[in-house]
């Protein structure tokens, strides 16, 4: 019931956050949760000490959709008061389906409706303060101190046959080079040292504004990928790129990487190596090209990292389209793989593609494919033994410390162990030369 009258009022409400699903909607949260303090509440860590749980949600895969379903019932358990946003909120009927007690459900970049929903069920007293109660310039962040996610667009125009996004958060919406260049400056004052640069479909940057351009520290600068990294390149820090399509721009990226303007890192979700599936996917099906491609820019940036994600057993692959995607891998290199086996997401076109390869086939052909790249990851990594890396600090313990390489990104690639180093801080930057390595992390001794 929605409390109105000023009897139900508190000076202070409080609010419990869970945040599911990948950075981007990390991004989210933070925006939501800055605007609630900017309106007075509190954000709490526990059920019992909040007024109302918002939960914000993750639809892409089905897994994905049980484990919001599950962070929904745990929190309607334990609290009994909850608001649902993000992306499975796109379908607010499924959700009232299996949970039909929550407050209010807000789809994905709702987040006025969200703060608006909070106020309603949980008023605040209009006593806030917003010159005494100081929100940080970077607002609040669900990261380290020392890094941050910096979205520069929402949606994306591609019509992948196994995605969603587009129906959900709709196509590409870029933010001004300017209001990125003005978040990135003020993290970087608040004591980022490394800023991850996500979005959809992060090459596409400024396609829809048709690259116009804008100002940023008093001179006119396009809003376009290539010259937001040569900005974002004179901040000091390390610039990582996410999310990036082969786009041809790309190879104007690469020379910055060289000359170390920005991190010799690239994130491109290749998925597949069969131009057959990849023709199924809706996705870039030119294999030679794209080999080729990696091949130029190892010979302009040879220290460059490539991360990519791949679908095993998409509907229709064959045995020997499944060949063609080990056969890529072994001739690119990749330094840093994701693979998943593929999942029905309701509403994808791929769903109605004829010939779904059976479940118990998926999961021998990803634990193939996990093997070979295993091997390859374990080989490059070897290569490093007696190489120097600089080294950004994230966590520190009675044991040592540990931290990433310009060639690791935080949760998803590997660590670099200094053991014995318990007087580093987190965010320090460090030279160290490494001793060993396994399959994904390495060990190194710090230089004195």
């Amino acid at each position: 019931m929605t409390a109105s009258n000023d009897e139900t009022i508190q000076s202070t409400q409080k609010v419990g956050f869970i945040s599911l699903g990948c950075p981007k909607a990390l991004v989210d949260s933070e925006r939501i949760l800055t605007q609630l303090r900017i309106d007075g509440y509190e954000i709490v860590p526990t059920y019992e000490n909040a007024d109302i749980v918002v939960v914000n949600t993750c639809g892409f895969i089905d897994a994905a959709k049980q484990e919001s379903l599950d962070a929904i019932g745990e929190a309607l358990t334990e609290n009994g008061r909850v608001i649902v946003t993000g992306c499975m909120g796109a379908d607010a009927a499924k959700i009232r389906e299996v949970h039909p007690k929550v407050l209010a459900v807000t789809g994905p970049q709702a987040y006025e409706e969200v703060v608006s929903a909070v106020h309603q069920y949980v008023p605040t007293q209009l006593g806030h303060n917003p010159f005494i109660d100081l929100i940080p310039p970077t607002g609040i962040k669900l990261t380290p101190r020392h890094y941050a996610y910096l979205k520069i667009s929402e949606g994306c125009n591609h019509r992948c046959t196994f995605c969603i996004i587009p129906s959900m958060r709709g196509d590409l919406v870029s933010r001004p080079i300017g209001d990125v260049m003005g978040e990135a400056k003020r993290l970087v004052d608040a004591g980022t040292q490394e800023l991850l640069i996500i979005s959809q479909d992060t090459s596409a940057y400024g396609v829809d504004l048709k690259y116009r351009t804008g100002f940023w520290d008093g001179r006119p600068v396009k809003t376009k990928l290539t010259d937001l990294c040569e900005a974002l390149g004179e901040l000091g820090v390390w610039v990582r790129l996410h999310y990036v399509y082969p786009y041809p721009h790309v190879d104007h990226i690469i020379p910055m990487m060289a000359e170390g303007k920005i991190l010799p890192y690239l994130d491109i979700p290749f998925q597949h190596g069969s131009p057959r599936i990849l023709q199924l996917m809706k996705r870039p099906g030119d294999i030679d090209n794209t080999l080729s491609r990696i091949h130029q820019w190892r010979n302009i940036c040879p220290d460059l990292t490539l991360r990519s994600t791949f679908i095993v057993g998409f509907p229709g692959e064959t045995e020997g389209d499944f060949q063609q995607l080990l056969d890529f891998i072994e001739e690119a290199q990749l330094d840093r793989v994701g693979a998943f086996a593929y999942s029905p997401v309701e509403g994808a076109t791929a769903n109605a593609l004829p010939d779904p390869v059976p479940e118990e086939l998926k999961q021998e052909r990803l634990a193939r494919f996990m093997e070979v790249q295993a091997r390859i990851s374990a080989d490059k990594l070897q290569k490093k033994i007696g190489k120097r890396i600089e080294v950004l600090i994230d966590e520190v313990d009675e044991e040592g410390a540990v931290g990433r390489s310009h060639a690791d990104a935080p949760e998803i690639d590997g660590m670099v162990f200094l053991n014995g180093d318990t007087e580093l801080k987190p965010g320090q930057k460090v030279m160290a030369t490494v001793f060993a390595a396994d399959e994904h992390d390495l060990w190194a001794d710090r230089d004195e």
